[in-house]
């Protein structure tokens, strides 16, 4: 599965920024670039478009506009923005009109990525109804790896690696198979449920997220991953109970 995006920036370095880095991840497929709001909604309108990466302020329709507009429309939740700007005070309006994600400009590519796997993960559950995983696999478009912030740095995390992902207080514990110690990441439980692909990772219990591929064994309502056993959870046992049926067969 390849998400079907548009760039919108009326700055040309910034637009010819972000449509380099669509171009440049497996997952993303650039289908239109546009300097201005009101061309790129009669595209929009027209054609489907899944994913739209754009600026806020901008003339004669802002990016904020836009979303409004794109919000009132049918099926509104087939086609989410991840909105680009250097205003750091249009965050919390951003995720007002229900933004999947925000960049802060200047950049880098790490976390233009970490924001495009988020996305990616949406639509997947999205169309979770339909039997998607197994086309995942076959053309490699479930991202290999993430970013996370870990301290005052971004962290790269092969997926492969993660074994289970821990709340804890306003901070989530990744647990990976190659080391020790877990990653601390500032970040919620419900944000990694987002970014990691559900065709390979579950939310267990309000506390924890597992890696299906690591899971050694189950019993009583009881994961084991390694030494470590983890509780299944009231509220997600039936999901939970529903992929051992098809894991068994």
């Amino acid at each position: 599965m390849k998400l079907k995006c548009v760039a919108i920036d009326d700055e040309p370095l910034a637009l010819d920024l972000i449509c380099k880095f669509i171009e440049q991840t497996s997952f993303l497929q650039l289908e239109g670039r546009f300097s201005n709001g009101i061309e790129a909604l009669g595209f929009i309108n027209q054609n489907e478009v899944q994913l739209i990466f754009m600026d806020i302020q901008m003339p004669d329709l802002s990016g904020m506009e836009l979303a409004r507009v794109l919000d009132g429309k049918k099926n509104s939740d087939k086609t989410r923005i991840i909105f680009a700007t250097a205003y750091h005070q249009f965050a919390i309006e951003g995720y007002k009109v229900e933004a999947l994600d925000y960049l802060l400009k200047p950049y880098s590519y790490e976390e233009f990525l970490n924001a495009a796997t988020k996305a990616f993960s949406y639509f997947e559950k999205l169309n979770s109804a339909t039997p998607i995983s197994s086309n995942l696999a076959e053309s490699n478009a479930v991202p290999e790896y993430i970013f996370l912030k870990v301290e005052y740095q971004l962290v790269k995390v092969i997926l492969k690696d993660i074994a289970y992902v821990e709340a804890y207080k306003d901070y989530v514990k990744v647990h990976l198979i190659s080391k020790p110690n877990p990653l601390l990441s500032l970040t919620s439980l419900k944000s990694m449920e987002e970014l990691l692909p559900s065709s390979h990772f579950m939310r267990v219990h309000r506390s924890y997220i597992v890696s299906l591929d690591h899971i050694d064994s189950v019993s009583k309502n009881v994961i084991q991953i390694g030494k470590h056993h983890i509780a299944v959870g009231d509220n997600y046992k039936e999901a939970f109970l529903e992929f051992l049926s098809k894991w068994m067969n």
